[in-house]
């Protein structure tokens, strides 16, 4: 099959993670009149919520120098500009292609990198054989590699394990014959979206594989449902991606894809909605949390994923019980995975999941460039009984009802510098044009008179309409921005913004968001019925 027939196939459209070390430095960084003193590396946020950088980042030497000023002062369109770069909005039709009434209203969606290049992914597709839309957030690490090919791929593997047998029999018909297959998926892509064109073959021959095994599965019937699709196409999609890296590919190109791919990793969040509610699959730290106005008009926050990392005291005591006893102490070490990983489930990652000498093998007889692709050959400390790490997903279920608004995807990047409520708060805020103010926290309490009338100031001047359109972009806007006393500061922003590739990584992660909102006025209908 040709490159171009497996691309038009798969695109039908319509790193905090890894432990290291910085030596520690100091920069005066200043914008305007304000300057903001850096005295170690990113180990915690200026808001302290912020985890290590990437190991994969190039090492920080010789900082601790004499202070090195860099003046930044951006103007309010140059920042507009950086922070819209990746915004996108789309309104979604009224009515499926099936004829059934949407739950979905529309999204909003939007990234900011700080590693160079972004590492995190986002993918949002409507199911078309099948009903539905499928939403997804992937944070990658070391590298944007497995980040990149799950954002692809997964989605055909959720899609396609929903689909029913006569569904799963026209995809087979239609691959024997040469006739064009039925598209499985309609995208909704931004034009800064990339897609591995040059494995398309790979992934549709092991797409192709994954539905003749459905197929040939005597219950499959009328296909899963959206939380066991989810559940199944998770493991499957990272069982592929360890075998791809193992056995030779048809192209150097595509070889050194698939071992990048497993090599990285990434954590994901998905979510299916659709008219029965929302399904959502999280493996990692990406984070799905519902946005919920009651009756009196009060906002609430409700999770819908649990973080995979070790502030998860179940999560915890799940990775422990899969090893023995004597292992107690060395399978979290200073709250991550082996003293180096930092969520707990996750795609790829082979390093703490195959074997010492199934990775020296793949290593040594790949035929890789291992040193131009940072690969190489070391096991994590303690490395006794793998596999360490799995990618089966927490899977979660919710019946929208009408006071269910909207729902926040998100990579850990944003929760890193905001919790659920204030997320919500803001996009209510963005939603209903209608202020609301945060509590008074505990450092506020402590001001003096003066202080306090200085917020109080702020706090009236922050009741303005939302200058951003897009409600993602005013998630991360507020991300960045937000100053100790829970207040925009726009000198911070700037500073923030302009900070230069080497300096980035230990100040902020890349931040994904999506915003999906729902049709209240269907769930309400749905609820009488």
């Amino acid at each position: 099959m040709s490159a171009n027939m497996c691309t038009r196939l798969l695109c039908h459209v319509g790193s905090s993670r890894l432990s290291t070390s910085f030596t520690p430095g100091l920069y005066a960084l200043s914008a305007s009149s304000f300057s903001l003193n850096v005295l170690h590396s990113r180990a915690c946020s200026s808001r302290g919520r912020r985890s290590d950088g990437d190991s994969n980042q190039v090492r920080v030497q010789g900082l601790s120098s004499p202070v090195h000023k860099l003046e930044f002062q951006l103007g309010r369109l140059q920042i507009d500009g950086l922070l819209r770069a990746n915004e996108q909005s789309v309104r979604i039709p009224e009515f499926d292609r099936r004829g059934g009434p949407s739950p979905v209203l529309k999204f909003e969606s939007n990234q900011f990198a700080a590693n160079s290049p972004l590492e995190d992914r986002r993918s949002t597709a409507t199911c078309l054989q099948t009903r539905g839309m499928l939403f997804g957030v992937y944070d990658g690490h070391g590298g944007h590699a497995c980040a990149q090919v799950v954002s692809e791929r997964l989605p055909y593997y959720v899609a396609v394990a929903m689909m029913s047998e006569s569904g799963l029999e026209d995809l087979e018909a239609a691959m024997e014959t040469l006739r064009p297959v039925p598209p499985i998926l309609q995208w909704y892509k931004h034009h800064n979206d990339y897609n591995y064109r040059e494995s398309a073959a790979l992934y549709i021959n092991h797409l192709r594989v994954y539905w003749q095994e459905l197929l040939a599965s005597e219950e499959h019937g009328d296909g899963m449902s959206p939380d066991e699709a989810l559940s199944y196409a998770f493991q499957r999609l990272d069982s592929d991606l360890s075998l791809e890296a193992q056995v030779p590919q048809a192209s150097d190109l595509m070889r050194t894809t698939a071992v990048q791919a497993a090599f990285a990793g990434c954590t994901a969040c998905v979510a299916h909605v659709g008219s029965e509610g929302i399904f959502v699959a999280n493996a990692g730290d990406c984070r799905a949390v519902l946005g919920v106005q009651e009756n009196d008009g009060s906002w609430s926050a409700l999770p819908l994923s649990l973080d995979h990392n070790a502030a998860n005291t179940a999560e915890l005591e799940r990775v422990r019980s899969q090893h023995p006893a004597s292992e107690n102490q060395t399978v979290i070490v200073d709250e991550r995975l082996l003293g180096v990983l930092m969520p707990l489930r996750g795609f790829g990652d082979v390093r703490f999941k195959w074997s010492r000498e199934l990775q020296q093998s793949v290593l040594e007889n790949g035929g890789c460039d291992l040193e131009a692709l940072n690969i190489y050959q070391y096991a994590p400390p303690n490395y006794l009984t793998p596999p360490y790490l799995e990618a089966t997903p927490e899977v979660t279920y919710h019946r929208l009802r009408p006071q269910d608004r909207f729902l926040i995807l998100a990579s850990d990047g944003l929760w890193d510098e905001l919790d659920s409520e204030e997320a919500v708060r803001l996009v209510a805020e963005h939603l209903t044009g209608v202020h609301l103010q945060a509590p008074v926290s505990a450092s506020q309490r402590q001001l003096s008179l003066g202080q306090m009338h200085q917020l109080l100031l702020r706090r009236q001047a922050r009741a303005t309409p939302a200058i951003d359109l897009n409600a993602a972009t005013h998630l991360i806007r507020h991300a960045l921005g937000t100053n100790e006393y829970g207040e925009m500061d726009q000198e911070r922003l700037s500073v923030m913004l302009a900070l230069p590739d080497d300096l980035a990584r230990m100040y902020r992660d890349d931040i994904t968001v999506t915003v999906v909102y729902f049709n209240s006025s269907l769930n309400k209908s749905s609820r009488n019925n």
